[in-house]
């Protein structure tokens, strides 16, 4: 079985309010790329990894006429994809929700969030979890912007797991006016998006306590080198999730002491200075038990996947359809 991650940036402006695909050559959220354009880049990259089931990040809007899930269906429809059936959690205000895009002949899927709202060890995600964050004997209250998907999950061959998607808080300074202002707002989004890791690595413990296999997967906005601010916590949120109990190479790799070359899974232009900033964001970590059904993870990097690479038509669409490369797990489940 195959899972995969996949943040497909903008995809919210390929569908107008009635949830049609826009195919056309005005521009879509993309730098220099067309609403066609990136739509046929994002159904070449899906029928290429073939996923039975895929998290999409920055799914198409749920408002007062738009849904996702009819909007991701008709996507599917359009290109003929094998994972024609979707499903959503707690839909949010941001226009970038959270939800799967799934085989039904191969898994069955149903929403199914944890917790209670008012549990103060790990309410439900879209509650308010309070903690101290900065040790000053103050709670502090922390919520979700983009409340994770929680799944319950039976494969083909009966096997259950839980499957959590998540989209953690970006780290960037938006809105500051100095840079004082942006030193503080990045501080404060650093610490929210840390109680959010903890958050989640609570859930997943809950889960690992009663024997429940968990797969969490997304963008998880941290990794190696994205700001100055990462080592003033002492511990980043991918770091918090894998001490939970979850496991995934490119994190272990990149939270090494010497990491080398560290994994990437997006790439963003940085024109003033002239080049590409690379970051390790998306990940698909799972608990240990699931370690013994043979797990292999592959990052599509268009530059760095020798098979992407040497395929020119998969590497312009998957550098046209998002700044986020897909990461899959294959699995024998």
């Amino acid at each position: 079985m195959r899972l995969a991650t996949y943040n497909i940036e903008w995809f919210a402006n390929l569908f107008d309010q009635n949830d049609n695909l826009i195919v056309d050559d005005t521009w879509s959220g993309r730098h220099d790329v067309t609403k066609a354009q990136q739509v046929e880049a994002i159904a070449k990259v899906l029928t290429a990894i073939d996923a039975d089931a895929v998290l999409i990040v920055e799914a198409p809007n749920t408002g007062k006429r738009q849904n996702t899930v009819r909007a991701l269906q008709t996507f599917a429809e359009a290109f003929d994809l094998r994972i024609s059936d979707a499903v959503m959690g707690f839909a949010n205000d941001t226009h970038q929700e959270l939800a799967l895009l799934y085989d039904r002949t191969i898994l069955t899927v149903r929403h199914d969030p944890k917790g209670d709202i008012d549990d103060p060890l790990a309410p439900r995600f879209e509650g308010a979890f309070r903690i101290d964050l900065d040790i000053d004997a103050t709670e502090d209250v922390v919520r979700f912007s983009k409340p994770p998907m929680e799944l319950a999950v039976t494969t083909q061959s009966g096997h259950d797991v839980r499957l959590i998607g998540a989209h953690l808080k970006s780290k960037a300074p938006h809105g500051a006016g100095s840079r004082d202002e942006a030193i503080r707002i990045s501080i404060a989004n650093r610490r929210k998006q840390l109680a959010q890791a903890v958050w989640l690595a609570r859930r997943v413990e809950m889960h690992v306590a009663s024997q429940e296999p968990v797969i969490l997967l997304g963008d998880l906005n941290d990794g190696p080198g994205l700001d100055e601010f990462e080592h003033l916590f002492g511990r980043s949120s991918v770091e918090i999730l894998l001490e939970a109990g979850l496991f995934d190479p490119h994190a272990v790799t990149a939270h090494g002491f010497r990491p080398g070359s560290i994994p990437s899974t997006a790439r963003f232009a940085r024109p003033e200075e002239g080049r590409f900033l690379e970051a390790l964001l998306d990940y698909i970590m799972i608990t240990q038990d699931l370690r013994a059904y043979r797990p292999a993870w592959r990052i599509w990097h268009p530059f760095r996947d020798a098979a992407c690479w040497s395929a020119p038509d998969l590497r312009q669409a998957l550098l046209t359809a998002s700044d986020h490369f897909p990461v899959t797990l294959d699995i024998d489940l």
